[in-house]
């Protein structure tokens, strides 16, 4: 099968939406996968054609986020103040939950495992590692970059949950603001 055919791509998106619509009902374990066909409308044997499982499909989706999220994340590579960094990571990392909303509701908020939960804090992880590493004023510093990256991951990665949770409560520019407040102009890494 050519996964760059139109057709191929429509089925695969068909069941992508289909699985993040059930997500928003039930827990990924309760949906069966005649429940992913009869939502998307197609045969099993279409469904088993392009996945051998419910997990196949899950990964698929789960992937196509983390590519969309660092590409997205990318976009911040020309920022040498610390402080400005992490400022314009959240706000990149908010514009992407608000555009892809549905999907973040289904993997995050109502679906919260693991395997989604470690995607994501893998792929900002990566990002604020490379970051620290190529930031020459950190050097000679007294905090590792582990702990530095550690300490901001879980910072960004419970801003987006909560701001998904409850995204008419502040503003996007409400948000960065505070934390403009909050986030030091360097940090002192070792």
């Amino acid at each position: 099968m050519n996964k760059n055919d139109l057709r191929v791509i429509k089925t695969r998106n068909t069941l992508y939406d289909a699985l993040l619509s059930l997500m928003k009902e039930k827990t990924f374990e309760e949906i069966k996968v005649s429940d992913i066909c009869n939502q998307a409308l197609i045969n099993r044997s279409t469904f088993y054609a392009h996945y051998t499982d419910k997990y196949e499909l899950l990964a698929d989706c789960i992937k196509n986020l983390k590519k969309s999220l660092t590409e997205e994340l990318e976009k911040n590579n020309n920022i040498s103040n610390t402080k400005e960094y992490y400022l314009e990571m959240i706000k990149l990392f908010l514009n992407h939950i608000e555009k892809r909303r549905e999907e973040y509701l289904s993997i995050m908020i109502n679906n919260r495992n693991s395997i989604t939960m470690d995607i994501l804090y893998d792929v900002i992880d990566q990002d604020i590692i490379s970051h620290i590493s190529k930031d020459d004023t950190l050097e000679g510093q007294t905090v590792p970059e582990n702990i530095i990256a550690k300490f901001y991951l879980g910072a960004v990665v419970s801003l987006g949950t909560f701001w998904l949770k409850d995204n008419k409560k502040y503003t996007k520019e409400e948000i960065i603001h505070y934390l403009s407040i909050l986030i030091p102009d360097e940090l002192n890494s070792k």
